[in-house]
């Protein structure tokens, strides 16, 4: 089996990444450092351009294509370091009104995680409350909540003004956070919570993909056009082994995201989640390394990749919990 994009998928990652080259570029990336709100604008934009629509049936009004496609374009996400609940917009359009329009902004949070943190509190019209569903069990037959799907897992929307939340203070300075402390659990939405659980985790994968691989390309670029003793950085034996071994870890990632897009195996989502998160945080600190002392600036994108895959490492499965699944997976 041959595991290549086809021509219509290369054309929409094309596609999405010159859309996003054009409507957040770096001058827009370092603006919403110093205020993260999300742009309404550019979300119905990519709403009309079909980026949470994707999956819906074109009876549905969507774009009628499958979970592939949708990893490609939260790579080129990623890549970009678009901030904003993509992944929940995404998996919710077809159940939250307005959400595939890009009308609405829908935030999603685990309810087992400790803390419960909601990104983008402010620019949220609703959220979306999932128990239940996770581990081997919730992947099998179920886990032990309640809610809309009985032993499945639950799922409950809220208005905003209905969450009691505390501040949390966020490493990424493109992505607030506030700390769910209570939830009203009376208004349960019907979802297959395992299957949005693994599909959060794959999207959520694809987006530390696309951080990986540009990380390797600002490597890149730098070791090229940086010189010392007369000579670019990149002709140091040091300096080529960082590269190679950065490109190494994002193929790799890239190899086990594409392979789950199409299986949509439990187990390969999880190998694919770990995958990514090492290959997008160790990627970004061997970038900054590359980069020397000025790689440690403000100034130098290199830190918002680290902190972006830092916060996503710890959503959807973190490196212990896949570990575990990994394990229960060999041995069962």
């Amino acid at each position: 089996m041959h595991f290549q994009l086809t021509e219509d998928q290369r054309a929409l990652r094309d596609g999405t990444r010159e859309l996003l080259a054009g409507r957040f570029g770096r001058d827009r990336l370092r603006a919403a450092v110093g205020d993260p709100a999300l742009d309404r604008a550019l979300w119905r934009e990519l709403g009309a351009a079909g980026f949470f629509a994707l999956r819906l049936p074109e009876e549905a009004g969507g774009v009628g294509l499958g979970l592939p496609e949708a990893v490609l374009v939260h790579e080129e996400a990623g890549r970009a370091l678009l901030p904003g609940p993509l992944v929940a917009c995404q998996l919710l359009a077809g159940a939250v009104d307005g959400v595939a329009a890009g009308e609405k902004i829908v935030g999603l949070c685990e309810g087992e995680r400790e803390p419960v943190l909601w990104e983008h509190p402010a620019d949220c019209d609703e959220l979306i409350l999932v128990v239940g569903g996770a581990g081997r069990a919730g992947r099998e037959a179920g886990g032990e909540a309640g809610g809309a799907r009985g032993r499945t897992g639950g799922a409950y929307r809220s208005a905003p003004d209905r969450v009691a939340c505390a501040p949390f203070a966020s490493v990424d300075p493109l992505t607030p956070l506030a700390q769910v402390t209570d939830l009203p659990r009376t208004d349960p939405l019907s979802l297959d919570v395992p299957r949005l659980r693994r599909e959060a985790t794959l999207l959520t994968a694809a987006q530390q993909l696309g951080s990986a691989a540009r990380t390797v390309e600002m490597a890149v670029r730098h070791a090229r056009e940086r010189e010392q003793f007369g000579a670019p950085v990149g002709s140091f034996q040091a300096i080529k082994h960082l590269c190679a071994q950065m490109l190494v870890r994002a193929e790799m990632a890239r190899s086990a995201v594409y392979a789950a897009a199409v299986t949509e195996s439990a187990l390969d989502v999880t190998v694919a989640k770990l995958l990514a998160d090492e290959a997008a945080v160790t990627n970004a600190r061997d970038c900054l390394q590359v980069h020397g002392g000025m790689g440690f600036t403000w100034e130098v994108d290199v830190h918002l990749h680290l902190k972006r895959a830092w916060l996503r490492a710890a959503c959807w499965e973190v490196a212990r919990e896949a570990e575990e699944l990994l394990a229960a997976g060999l041995i069962a």
